[in-house]
């Protein structure tokens, strides 16, 4: 997992817009009114997750359509595996610590 990849998440519009491309496809228009932020900053944070590979567009029309890209969550997911495998360690003995708690 490249540590840019962080860099380009850590920017909350970049969060914002994959939020909203989360349910659905959506064209430069449609995420500028939905997030309230002019087309040219809209415009800049697309480049970057685009370049990251975050999302990737398609032209229709005149329009150019945008759309989350799985591969590069997949990676985040991967490298989040050991920490979920220490965290589920923790609270399973915490539950357990908790369970014998009630048993007294």
């Amino acid at each position: 997992m490249p540590l840019d990849a962080f860099a380009v998440l850590a920017e909350p519009t970049r969060r914002r817009i994959l939020d909203a491309l989360r349910t659905s496809e959506s064209s430069v228009g449609e995420l500028v009114q939905a997030l309230t932020v002019s087309q040219p900053t809209l415009s800049k944070h697309l480049k970057v997750l685009r370049e990251a590979g975050f999302v990737s567009c398609r032209t229709a029309a005149q329009q150019r359509i945008y759309r989350i890209e799985a591969h590069p969550f997949e990676a985040f997911a991967e490298w989040l595996e050991p920490y979920r495998r220490l965290w589920s360690k923790h609270l399973d003995a915490l539950e357990r610590h908790l369970d014998n708690q009630e048993e007294r």
